[in-house]
């Protein structure tokens, strides 16, 4: 790495840490010619897929243009930007274990919906409105039903707590 000071090439590095939850290493380098100390950082460059949008065209993965669409979803609703940051990760992290170089707008659109419908109801009819393009009232009726179905399934799946002290 060059340093910032003189541009000399050669630097030695006095220190490292793990920083950003594991996901970067801070490092305190020194300069071998001018004996300047400064920090860098280093992460690893993940590459995002395409997204194949319903037209045909591609376009680079836009995580601002996602993280607005959920937060449109999201608007005046009670959840924390943390919930938001962990719901971006764990869908960014869902594309890139793919392993494919492009990904269809429609999965990237259900991956949301999935994330959305753990993390806010009301957002994910919000979302699911827009996105599936609902176009009166009944199509909003018949989702709010199969998530009434969805929910009694899950409590019915869930085994009773014990009553014994």
């Amino acid at each position: 790495m060059f340093c910032p000071f003189c541009s000399h090439s050669e630097t030695k590095v006095n220190d490292s840490r793990l920083v950003a939850e594991g996901n970067q290493v801070r490092r305190r380098r020194e300069c071998l010619a001018c004996g300047e100390r400064f920090t860098s950082f280093e992460s690893a460059e993940l590459m995002m897929p395409r997204v194949i949008k319903s037209d045909g065209s591609r376009e680079p993965f836009n995580e601002e243009k996602l993280r607005s669409g959920l937060m449109r979803a999201l608007e005046k609703r009670p959840v924390s930007l943390e919930g938001v940051e962990a719901v971006l990760s764990r869908i960014k992290s869902a594309l890139r274990a793919t392993g494919e170089p492009e990904v269809k707008s429609l999965e990237l659109g259900e991956l949301v919906m999935n994330e959305l419908r753990i993390l806010d109801e009301v957002a994910y009819v919000r979302f699911a409105s827009v996105y599936r393009s609902f176009q009166d009232i009944d199509e909003f009726k018949r989702e709010i039903d199969s998530m009434g179905k969805n929910n009694r399934k899950r409590a019915a799946k869930k085994p009773a707590a014990s009553q014994s002290k």
